[in-house]
Parts: structure tokens; C-alpha cells; sequence
């Protein structure tokens, strides 16, 4: 092979050969990996995957329906269970209309807000919720449902939240209060001096109101964007209340500054190990799980030759597994329609297609659920750049996720599985290079439309 085709690498490893290792050759530096499959770490759930899209497309109702049958069959092959999240910026300017119908059949497509000004004012409307059912049954997936505490009243959100609880029934994981209420000052949406106590008193308030309607509602919250100074005390305060917490996170951005790079993207972020920091500490105290709700490479919509790039699968598979190994139950990577951070890019009208984010979410659903299980990684190298996790499915298949981010230097890897075994397979997450945007594969092969995809 050439080399080039394989410089960076990701790997799934499930067992290794009868003589109890294997080594795989991705250059000159050795590496060892080492697992321990009788010490257990925290459990990857079913359901730990996630899309997250803007409220804004509900007012295309023909979007989230069973007539988006290629956009159904990609978010299937992610995984038999998952959540799908309704927030994002927009969801501060959405308009419950309970007496509305749209025009089925628009062509309406919201990407990810940028959050620069104030959004359009949509409506979302019982056929919009009627619909969105129909796509999570066909999904098999859940859905996470984001209301409008922002710009609507606590009547307007309960009567919402009314409709969306007998409509989606166990189908529903949660209700959130608002998008990102840690940044309101800054969108213009709440004052400059808008702070926690505002935010804990507005919550509880229409938190009453959607219970009233809808007893035992679920929520979770608070949704912000990134504040350990809210997180910590809405556990404590709001404990009782909701299921899990959830906040989000962006590795870089905002696009236009020239430092935010291939190079930013894949190193070390102090910020997520400060976020992991506050989400152990609040499930330590609260016993509350934590859910990254909202999350990609860039925020803003993402970076043209960043977010769209093979850099952003492996950032966004080796994201997944250490959000799982810090104790995380779960992730939405945010996107839709064209925006370069989207796993999935397109309309219904000129067709999907995978970008290179997916392959991430695609290399984990085949990882699967299980139990995490300690490794220990040696070698001469500096290991900064190259991670890995070891996992037992649930049936005892052993596997390992690897992923090697350093844009300079190959690796020469040895695995020993710490326990006898007969066989090895290896599915290897590639592209020709880190800024490539067209060719990534995962085991060999493409997705194909509607989410086709075979391993090689």
C-alpha cells in the first residue's frame, strides 16, 4: 500500500491472533498496546449515539417523516437505537401554531445557526410533530426534545410540550427548557446582566408550567454551552427534576480565526479535560448521568477545510470514546443541510451523502456497546497523539479503537489482548490525506446513498 493512503489511521480490533498478539505496521515508531479485559471501566449504552438538528426544520414538516426514507436509511446504519436532539439556536425563535399547516412538501432546509443575529421566527406545528414521530419510529431511535423558554411564554411551552408528550409517548427521553442560556446575554435574547439566579428562577418557572399540563414530563438541562459555574449548581438545585444533565462543547472556533486548524483540532483540548472535570463532579454529587447534547469541530457552522475533512473523523470517533471513558451516557454531533461540520449533508429533494464526520459515528456504531476496559499504552514515542480503548461487547467479543492523529508520523503498533485468542479482524478508518473532504472509508468501502455500507 502507500504510505501516504495510511499515514493516519483508525482502528477497531476485535480479539488478535492465536499467539496472543498482533502487531499492525503503520511505520517507525513503536508503540505497545496492552489490555485488561478483567478490569472493567464505564459502560458504552445502546443509545450513546446522537444527531442533533435545529428546531428551525420542523417548519419543513416533510423533512422529519417516513417519507425521508435515504435520510432514515443513514441515521439506521448508526445503530439500531440512538437519540435524535430538536434544539439549537433557533429553537429561542420558534413559534408553537397549534392551528397552523404548512405546505407539505417545502423545501425548507435548516443548517446549523450561527448564532450572529437574531433567527427567523418559524413555526412548528402539530403535522411537524406528527411527522417527527413516524421518522423515530422508522429510525428506531429516540428523541430529545428542545423547547422554546427564550422567546415564548410558559403557556405557549407547555402546550407544546403537551402535544409533543402524547405524540412521541415513550418515544420521548426529554424535554430541554432552552439552547445555550449561559449565552442569552450575548444573543441578545436576555439582558447583559443575565445570570444563573435569573436563569434557575425562569427555569423552575416554566418547568411548573409544562408539569401542570403534562405531569411527570421528563427534562433535562441545563443545555448550556459550555459553564461549569451553571452546570454545578443547576445539578444541585434541579436534581429532583431531571434525568441527566447536558451541556455541549466545540473544539474550535469561531472559523474566521486563522488559528483554528487541522493541527488545533486534533491535539489535547484543555477546555473538554475542564468539561469532563465539571461533568464527574456533578455526577459524583447529583448521581445524575451527563449527555453532550450539542457538539462538533467548530461552532458558528463549522470551518471550510477543518470541519469538513477527514481530520474531523478522527477527531469526532476518538470525542465519542473519550466522552464514554470520562462517564458519558451519550452524544449529538449537530448539523443539517450543507453546514461543513454535518455528519450527513443534503435535502430530500437532490439527495444525502455522508461527509467524513460520519465515518466516525459509523466506526463507533460498529465498535457497539459494552463495557470499556482498562489499557495501558508503552513505547519509546510520545503517545500525546495516539489513543486507544479497549471495549468487550456484550456477547465477550474483545475490541480496540486506535487512533493515531499525529499528521507527521506513522506508527508501528503490538497488541496484546491479555487473555488467549484465535482470530483478528481489522477495519481500518481512512483517507488519502488529513485535509482530504471526498474519499474517507471505513473497512475498506464507502457509504453508499440511503447509508449503504459493507465492510470490504
Amino acid at each position: 500500500m502507500n504510505r501516504r493512503d495510511f499515514l493516519r489511521l483508525s482502528l477497531v480490533v476485535p480479539s488478535v491472533s492465536a499467539s496472543g498478539q498482533v502487531a499492525i505496521a503503520f511505520g517507525a515508531a513503536s508503540l505497545r498496546l496492552t489490555l485488561h479485559p478483567e478490569r472493567s471501566g464505564n459502560p458504552i449504552p445502546a443509545d450513546f449515539t446522537g444527531l442533533s438538528y435545529e428546531t428551525a426544520q420542523l417548519a419543513n414538516p416533510d423533512f422529519f417523516s417516513r417519507a425521508n426514507t435515504e435520510l432514515i436509511g443513514f441515521v439506521r446504519r448508526l445503530g439500531a437505537s440512538g437519540v435524535l436532539r430538536i434544539g439549537g439556536n433557533t429553537s429561542a425563535y420558534s413559534v408553537w401554531t397549534p392551528d397552523g399547516a404548512p405546505a407539505a412538501g417545502s423545501e425548507e432546509i435548516a443548517g446549523p445557526d450561527t448564532g450572529n443575529q437574531a433567527a427567523p421566527r418559524r413555526p412548528v406545528t402539530p403535522l411537524a410533530i406528527k411527522n417527527l414521530r413516524d421518522f423515530i419510529d422508522a429510525t428506531g431511535w429516540k428523541l430529545v426534545y428542545g423547547l422554546n423558554m427564550g422567546t415564548e411564554s410558559p403557556q405557549s411551552v407547555a402546550a407544546e410540550a403537551d402535544c409533543v408528550a402524547k405524540t412521541m409517548g415513550s418515544k420521548l427521553v426529554a424535554f430541554q427548557l432552552c439552547n445555550e442560556p449561559d449565552l442569552f446575554a450575548r444573543n441578545g435574547v436576555r439582558g447583559p446582566d443575565y445570570n444563573f439566579e435569573q436563569f434557575a428562577t425562569e427555569w423552575q418557572r416554566f418547568f411548573e408550567a409544562v408539569r401542570s399540563r403534562v405531569p411527570g414530563a421528563p427534562f433535562a438541562g441545563p443545555d448550556t454551552a459550555f459553564n461549569n459555574e451553571w452546570l454545578v449548581p443547576f445539578a444541585s438545585r434541579f436534581k429532583k427534576d431531571v434525568l441527566f444533565l447536558s451541556q455541549h462543547y466545540y473544539a474550535e472556533g469561531p472559523p474566521t480565526d486563522p488559528t483554528m486548524t487541522i493541527g488545533r483540532l486534533l491535539r489535547p483540548n484543555p477546555t473538554l479535560q475542564d468539561e469532563f472535570n465539571g461533568m464527574v463532579r456533578t455526577r459524583q454529587n447529583s448521581g445524575l448521568a451527563f449527555r453532550m447534547a450539542e457538539t462538533n469541530s467548530c461552532y458558528k457552522g463549522g470551518k471550510q477545510g477543518v470541519s469538513n475533512t477527514f481530520a474531523s473523523a478522527l477527531w469526532g470517533a476518538d470525542l465519542m470514546y473519550q466522552l464514554a471513558a470520562n462517564g458519558g451516557t451519550g452524544i449529538n454531533f449537530h448539523g443539517g443541510g450543507y453546514g461543513w461540520y454535518t455528519p450527513i449533508a443534503g435535502t430530500p429533494t437532490k439527495g444525502f451523502q455522508a461527509q467524513p464526520l460520519y465515518y466516525a459515528m459509523l466506526l463507533f456504531a460498529q465498535g457497539g456497546s459494552g463495557q470499556l476496559v482498562e489499557t495501558q499504552m508503552t513505547g519509546g514515542a510520545d503517545t500525546q497523539l495516539v489513543t486507544a480503548y479497549g471495549l468487550k461487547n456484550n456477547d465477550g467479543t474483545l475490541k480496540a479503537a486506535i487512533f493515531n492523529k499525529d499528521e507527521e508520523r506513522d506508527v508501528r503498533l503490538t497488541i496484546d489482548p491479555g487473555s488467549p485468542a484465535t482470530h483478528a479482524m481489522v477495519q481500518r478508518l481512512s483517507a488519502p490525506r488529513i485535509d482530504d473532504t471526498a474519499n474517507t472509508t471505513f473497512g475498506g468501502a464507502a457509504v453508499g446513498a440511503g447509508g449503504v455500507w459493507a465492510a470490504a
